[in-house]
């Protein structure tokens, strides 16, 4: 790839919205750039990162790159080498030189190429790579060792450690219908370096785990899941429990319930994690690094709690369409998801970590359209409706356009807030390719 049109230094056009609202193109350059659904901004709300694949669905990106809001410069943060390809980067929200992102194997063959199974995180600071999580697929397998690719990883808010989604090498080889997705996290008690049995085994420079349990043929009507997927970290520091303590540490995910008739439903969950090293490191009744014939499995003190029960409902199970992450205000006091209501429309909604009935937020007309995102302040969220990109207000449910409406709608795939909240990022297709845009919020 030729990078004299990459890093090109150009005057941003500048296209005048409805009332005072500006927006600015920031990528110009013949080619698509794909933001992650959070964390995209450096801390400082001085540049956005971004990978160039042509699509979501994609991962042939070589490249992750960052452009600058004020004047447009694009850099290269990582050059993918060996054949490898890379994407899905997050920014460290307390170092602006923390990257992390998906990254694929290296000289990729007939028998170990990208796949969900196959790829890893990979942690860039002031320029220099260093593997998230360790591989080991030999047994007797790694305690803090993964056995397979995790993926979309985003850091807890102080920056201190990660969730991560997460797909199984052993079980896949040993029947793909064990893979089983679950949600992991990456703590900072590294390095973990397993013996190296196998050529594509690795280290890592966290101890990874999974928090979630699955099982494969979930009893219909029960509370087992056989996916857990699109975690958010809950609150900034945690949530409070009924009783007025504090839970520092917990992930929400969306997990694949069956209905008494055997339909999927996907309801919200929450993890309440452990603040010690010891209590990570304490396995309960199965291996955390699991066995030849079981996934890894969540620390003793780790527990997965349901939270939405919409079996009886008309339109049962948060959506899949468009796809979302579970999102916690900074408070943590309110959870924010996808559902639809009695219409059939999408609608957002919120409810409390500790549980009770959902509150619907929304009451519009037409479908919302993304995935979103709270504004710092925890005053609204951001996503597109009706083909804009709007603002809502977290207390009354109101929605402020912040663009027009135009020919090309923005994407679904991602709406992000800077840090200063002064600002909110998205994609829209210019010309044939998908280029990012900013705002201003208003707030």
């Amino acid at each position: 790839m030729g990078f004299c049109e990459v890093v090109m230094k150009c005057t941003l056009r500048r296209l005048t919205l409805q009332g005072k609202n500006v927006s600015k193109q920031l990528t110009f350059a013949p080619r698509h750039h794909q933001l992650t659904n959070v964390n995209v901004w450096t801390p400082d709300s001085q540049w956005i990162a971004f990978d160039v694949r042509p699509s979501g669905a994609s991962f042939t990106s070589q490249t992750i790159e960052r452009v600058n809001v004020a004047t447009g410069q694009v850099d290269v943060v990582y050059q993918a080498p060996e054949g490898a390809h890379v994407g899905v980067v997050t920014v460290n929200p307390a170092s602006p030189e923390r990257y992390v992102f998906i990254h694929g194997p290296e000289n990729p063959d007939e028998n170990w190429q990208y796949d969900f199974h196959h790829r890893r995180g990979v942690v860039v600071e002031n320029g220099r790579a260093e593997n998230l999580d360790a591989m080991d697929i030999t047994a007797p397998f790694t305690p803090g060792a993964l056995r397979g690719g995790s993926h979309v990883h985003v850091w807890s808010p102080d920056g201190s450690r990660l969730s991560f989604t997460y797909n199984d090498h052993v079980m896949h080889e040993a029947d793909p219908a064990l893979d089983l997705r679950n949600v992991g996290v990456a703590l900072p008690f590294g390095p973990v370096c397993p013996l190296k049995q196998h050529p594509r085994e690795y280290d890592g420079s966290h101890y990874c785990v999974l928090i979630s349990r699955t099982t494969v043929s979930p009893e219909p009507g029960s509370d087992e899941i056989n996916r857990a997927y699109e975690e958010g970290w809950v609150g900034e520091k945690g949530y409070r429990k009924p009783d007025g303590s504090l839970q520092r540490w917990a992930l929400a995910f969306i997990g694949d319930t069956l209905s008494a008739s055997g339909e999927k439903v996907p309801e919200l969950f929450i993890a309440d994690l452990p603040d010690s090293e010891a209590a990570w490191r304490t396995a309960g009744a199965e291996p955390l690094e699991g066995t030849e014939i079981t996934l890894p499995a969540p620390p003793a003190s780790v527990q997965q709690r349901r939270l939405t029960f919409t079996h009886q409902r008309r339109f049962p199970g948060l959506v899949s369409q468009p796809r979302h992450w579970v999102r916690s205000n900074p408070e943590g006091s309110r959870l924010a998801f996808l559902m639809k209501d009695e219409k059939g429309i999408v609608q957002l909604w919120l409810m409390s970590p500790n549980g009770g009935e959902p509150q619907q937020l929304t009451h519009v007309g037409t479908d919302i359209q993304s995935a979103f995102n709270w504004h710092p302040s925890g005053r609204a969220l951001g996503f597109v409706q009706g083909n804009t990109v709007a603002l809502c207000d977290a207390r009354t449910g109101e929605i402020t356009p912040l663009t027009q409406q135009g020919i090309a709608v923005p994407s679904g795939e991602a709406i992000v807030f800077s840090p200063d909240g002064k600002y909110i990022a998205w994609m829209q297709e210019v010309n044939g390719f998908r280029q990012i845009f900013i705002t201003l919020t208003g707030l």
